[in-house]
């Protein structure tokens, strides 16, 4: 028998599981499909952009909204910018090299093992 909600008599609705994280802020990550990699600024534990952003992905790529999301400092072989990746989408970096990306020194310091330090005044 389904529980309700005791304010307001309705039924509590099925709330979907919410995926962990797999990576952390610092981590350097590539992604799946793209030609880019990138540093983790942030992470959404769901999809938190615009229905604009995500009907703009062809509906075969699309990823599940129920995963987490993450900003990305990200780079290629022409630019740097900040990207929006579902979890589905990340893989490790293996290469170990750097990002070259400007706003790096904003929000990290040191490089090391493949992953960036937050800096002091970002930390919460």
């Amino acid at each position: 028998m389904p529980r309700h909600d005791p304010i307001t008599s309705l039924p509590f609705a099925d709330t979907p599981a919410i995926a962990h994280a797999r990576f952390s802020i610092g981590e350097v990550v590539r992604h799946r499909l793209f030609d880019f990699r990138g540093v983790i600024f942030d992470v959404d534990p769901v999809f938190a952009n615009t229905d604009e952003w995500y009907e703009a992905i062809p509906e075969a790529a699309r990823p599940r909204k129920d995963q987490p999301f993450y900003h990305l400092l990200a780079e290629n072989m022409e630019s740097s910018y900040v990207a929006y990746v579902s979890q589905q989408n990340l893989v490790p970096d293996e290469s170990d090299e750097p990002i070259d990306h400007p706003a790096i020194s904003g929000l990290f310091t040191d490089f090391a093992d493949g992953r960036y330090a937050l800096r002091r005044e970002h930390r919460h």
